[in-house]
C-alpha cells in the first residue's frame, strides 16, 4: 500500500540529488537549504524503511533500493507533469471540438449525463454527436471521422486497429403499448408477435444478428409484416400509438419503461445480453479532453448501470 506520507517534495529531492549525487549542488539547484535536503531524504528513507544513498566524501551514489525506487520516482514525477501540462492545455486551447459516435441506444440513456458531466470540466470545447448504425460508425472512426463511438463491441472482423473499454452489458428487449393486446396474457408465446407489426434493426445495425438469432431460437423465422428502423423518435412514436411489437436493445426504452409509456413483454431474453462500451483507434494518442470524455461516460455509465440494478432488485 503506498504510504500517504509520501510527499511530491520528497520525490523531487531525491531525484535532484540521484541526478546531482550530491545534496550540496541538488540544494542550489532546489533552491533550498542543504539540511533541508538532507532532512527530506531522511523522511523518504524512513518511510520506505530502506537506504537510498551511500554517503561518502566524494558524494553520494545510489544503493541497489535507490537504483530501484529511481524508476518509479522519475516515471511519476513524470506523469504527474505530464498530466498536469494535460489540463493546462485542454483550458488554453479554447475552440476544440470532439466528435463522437454513438448507437440511437446509448444516446438515449448514457449519454446526455455523460455529456453534462463533460462540459462542466471544459465548457470551451465543442462535442459533435453523430448517431447512427454501428457499421457506419466504426467506418468513421477508423478513416479518422470519429475520435470516439460508444455502443455494442462491433464484430471482430471490424475490430482490427481498435481498442474496446466494457461499460456494461445489456439485453435485448420487445416492448409495446400499456394494454396492449399480448399483455393479456401474463406468460405471452413469444410466436404471438407474428400477428402483428414488428419493428426491427435493420442488416448494418449491430443487434441484427443477435435479435434474428434470438427469433429462430423460438421458431419464429420470417415476419410477415415488418419494419426495419435504427429510429428509436420514430420506433418510440410508432410503437405507443400502434399495436406493434419494437424489438430494440433495453438502454433504449429504458426510461419509457420506467415511466409506464412502453412495457417490456415478459419474455426471457437473458441470452441477447451483450457488451457495450468505447471504441477507439489504436494508431493514434488520445487528446486530453477526449480522455476527459471518456472518464465521464465510464462514471455516468457506472451510474446508470447501478441505478437499474436496484431497480431490477
Amino acid at each position: 500500500m503506498l504510504d500517504q506520507r509520501i510527499k511530491f517534495r520528497h520525490l523531487t529531492c531525491f531525484l535532484e540529488v540521484a541526478r546531482q549525487r550530491s545534496v550540496v549542488k541538488a540544494a542550489d539547484t532546489l533552491s533550498i537549504t542543504q539540511p533541508a535536503v538532507s532532512k527530506t531524504i531522511r523522511e523518504l528513507e524512513e518511510h520506505l524503511d530502506a537506504r537510498l544513498f551511500d554517503r561518502s566524501k566524494r558524494g553520494v551514489t545510489l544503493t541497489d533500493f535507490g537504483k530501484v525506487f529511481l524508476r518509479y520516482a522519475g516515471a511519476s514525477v513524470t506523469a504527474l507533469r505530464q498530466g498536469v501540462d494535460s489540463i493546462s492545455q485542454v483550458r488554453m486551447q479554447g475552440g476544440l471540438s470532439i466528435n463522437l459516435g454513438v448507437l440511437p441506444t446509448v444516446a438515449a440513456s448514457v449519454m446526455p449525463n455523460a455529456i453534462r458531466r463533460f462540459k462542466a470540466l471544459s465548457p470551451d470545447t465543442t462535442v459533435k454527436v453523430v448517431a447512427g448504425p454501428n457499421v457506419m460508425l466504426m467506418g468513421q472512426l477508423r478513416v479518422g471521422e470519429l475520435d470516439l463511438v460508444v455502443g455494442r463491441l462491433a464484430e471482430p472482423d471490424q475490430m482490427s486497429g481498435l481498442s474496446f473499454i466494457h461499460l456494461y452489458s445489456e439485453h435485448i428487449s420487445l416492448v409495446a403499448r400499456p394494454g396492449h393486446p399480448l399483455l393479456a396474457d401474463k406468460n405471452p408465446d413469444i410466436t404471438r408477435i407474428r400477428e402483428f407489426t414488428v419493428l426491427v434493426p435493420p442488416k448494418q445495425a449491430i443487434i441484427h444478428s443477435t435479435v434474428d438469432k434470438m427469433l429462430i431460437a423460438h421458431g419464429i423465422g420470417a415476419l410477415p409484416d415488418r419494419i426495419e428502423t435504427v429510429s428509436t423518435s420514430f420506433g418510440r412514436a410508432f410503437t405507443r400509438e400502434t399495436d406493434a411489437i419494437w424489438i430494440i436493445s433495453n438502454g433504449a426504452v429504458a426510461s419509457d419503461i420506467a415511466e409506464g409509456h412502453l412495457v417490456e413483454l415478459p419474455i426471457d431474453t437473458s441470452d441477447t445480453f451483450g457488451p457495450v462500451g468505447l471504441t477507439t483507434r489504436i494508431d493514434s494518442p488520445i487528446p486530453p479532453p477526449v480522455e476527459i470524455l471518456i472518464n465521464a461516460v465510464r462514471e455516468e455509465a457506472a451510474r446508470h448501470h447501478a441505478t437499474h440494478a436496484r431497480h431490477d432488485t
